[in-house]
Order: C-alpha cells, then sequence, then structure tokens
C-alpha cells in the first residue's frame, strides 16, 4: 500500500537535549501530527541548532492547497493555535527560536540542507535569546462612561441657556472633543513612561503596528483604541522588576489601561524563516489573524 506523500513542516530551532527530546515526544502539532527533532547528523557536535518537524500531507499543504486555506479564518485560527502550542510548550523547556507558521520543504534531506546552511545564523540567535522571554505591553485609550464620543453616539442634550440652541449643542461637542484630546494625551504620556521604566530591564524592544478591530474586541471594548503596542525581551531574573516598572508606569492616568503579556516564546525577536522549497505561498499566514494568546 503506497503512503501518501508528505511535506516536512518547521516549528523551531532549538539545541537538542533530553528534555527536549522528551517534550518533543509528548506534543502533537498541526495536523494533529507527531513531532520530532531533524538534528544535523555530522560532526557538528551536541550543541548544534536542530528543527523541531512533523510530517503533514502534502495535498493538503501544497502552494495550491495553502493559498485556499488561508481563506479560510477558521482553518487558520486553528492550525495558528497548534502551531504557537507546539512553540510556546517548546519554549517551557528549552531557548527556541520561533519559525514562521506553515514554513515548509519538499522533505528532510532539503531542511537539512537549510539547517546546516543557516546554522551559525541560528546558533547566534539562541545564544542571545538564552534565558529570555518575551513580554507584550499594550496601551488602550479607555472609553469613558457616558462620554459618546462614539461613531454612533446620539447628539449631546443641549444645556438650556440663552442664546441659539445650536449653539448649546456644538458647545458640548466642543467638550467631547477635548475629554477625547485630553486620553490620547494620557496614553502619549503613559507611552513615554513605559518606555523608560522598561528600557533598563529589557535588552531588546520592538514596536508592532497597534491593532484595531476584532483584534481588540473584548479587551479594551469596542469604543476602546489600542494606541501602543510593543514588545520586549527580558532576561528571565529580570522579570518580576520589568512587570512592576510597567505597571507603576501606567498608574495614575485615567483614561488609560496598560496591559502585560507573557512570559512568551520570542517570536518577535526571531530571524525571519529560512527560505523554502517552493511550497511556501508569498502572503503571510500571520496576516489577518493573532497568533491566540501570543504576544502581538
Amino acid at each position: 500500500m503506497n503512503r501518501e506523500p508528505t511535506l516536512t513542516y518547521v516549528y523551531a530551532v532549538a539545541v537538542p537535549t533530553p528534555e527536549l527530546f522528551r517534550t518533543v515526544a509528548s506534543l502533537r502539532g498541526v495536523a494533529d501530527a507527531a513531532l520530532s527533532l531533524l538534528p544535523l547528523l555530522d560532526d557538528s557536535g551536541p550543541a548544534a541548532p536542530a528543527f523541531v518537524t512533523s510530517q503533514v500531507p502534502h495535498g493538503d499543504w501544497r502552494e495550491e492547497a495553502l493559498r485556499a486555506h488561508f481563506e479560510d479564518l477558521g482553518w487558520l485560527e486553528s492550525t495558528a493555535r497548534a502551531h504557537h502550542h507546539v512553540i510556546q510548550a517548546l519554549s517551557e523547556r528549552a531557548t527556541v527560536l520561533p519559525l514562521r507558521m506553515a514554513t515548509l520543504y519538499e522533505d528532510e534531506e532539503r531542511a537539512l540542507a537549510a539547517l546546516r546552511e543557516q546554522r551559525p545564523a541560528f546558533a547566534d540567535r539562541l545564544a542571545l535569546l538564552a534565558h529570555h522571554a518575551e513580554y507584550g505591553v499594550k496601551v488602550y485609550v479607555r472609553p469613558d462612561a457616558g462620554d459618546g464620543d462614539g461613531p454612533d453616539a446620539a447628539p449631546p442634550a443641549a444645556t438650556p441657556a440663552p442664546g441659539s440652541p445650536g449653539k448649546a449643542y456644538l458647545q458640548a461637542r466642543k467638550r467631547q472633543h477635548h475629554a477625547r484630546e485630553d486620553r490620547y494625551q494620557q496614553a502619549a504620556r503613559a507611552a513615554e513612561r513605559i518606555a523608560a521604566a522598561a528600557a533598563p530591564h529589557a535588552t531588546h524592544a520592538v514596536r508592532h503596528p497597534t491593532q484595531s478591530g476584532p483584534l481588540t474586541h473584548g479587551e479594551a471594548g469596542p469604543d476602546g483604541e489600542n494606541v501602543l503596542n510593543d514588545a520586549y525581551l527580558v532576561p528571565d531574573d529580570r522579570a518580576g522588576a520589568f512587570r512592576r516598572a510597567v505597571q507603576q508606569a501606567g498608574e495614575d492616568l485615567p483614561g488609560v489601561r496598560v496591559d502585560i503579556t507573557g512570559p512568551w516564546a520570542p517570536y518577535s525577536f526571531a530571524m525571519p524563516a529560512p527560505r523554502t522549497t517552493g511550497t511556501d505561498p508569498d502572503p503571510d499566514p500571520g496576516t489577518g489573524t493573532e497568533t491566540p494568546g501570543g504576544p502581538t
């Protein structure tokens, strides 16, 4: 009986250890596939990086199929969750270099060739990430109760006063505008404080685009706005001080909420995914969805 052809799916780069082997053996990846370590089998030495991989059906993961899958938000979300689950579980046991979702090779030999070619860069990055974790910091402008400043808000009631009712209406709208501007200024001050407070406790930082639409629902509310979305690479022994410093930096700013998440695998500080063998379509598979529970 002929077996269905497969592709090699790569999740991350890590240095093999007995604990990592045990962790890999206990996990399932995308499409509920078993995981394995793909190490270099030459004289690279025990500290040589390895790929964490699984085999996925060629028919479901070839380029044409992936293009269709990327239009299916249900498939995209479940696959992103499975990919993230593997990387997060690995990061709790070892230093890992996460790779982009749907990093694929035609077979293990081609994956090994890429691993061998990029070994020095992978080793350098793993050394940089050792004993560090990623933390996310987001700042939201919170809507004030009764502010009435949303796009569907009812016009403010005109305060009885001498003169035209239209003038009272415009004055009320002006007060709303000033209140909204005050919240943005508070958010800007929070961002400045956080950057200054976080710097002594982090080795690297990345500023991501702010989030909007469905990504922020359930966090700041439908009228809330994400105005800062940063990631920090923090040494493990500085994590507590980092959290305290960021929390204190966001205090005493009404209308502003600061969220700290982590520790995460260092997605924001990983190198670009290695070149693949023509199976990876051009669109970024992360576009239009958030890695569940992840830092961005």
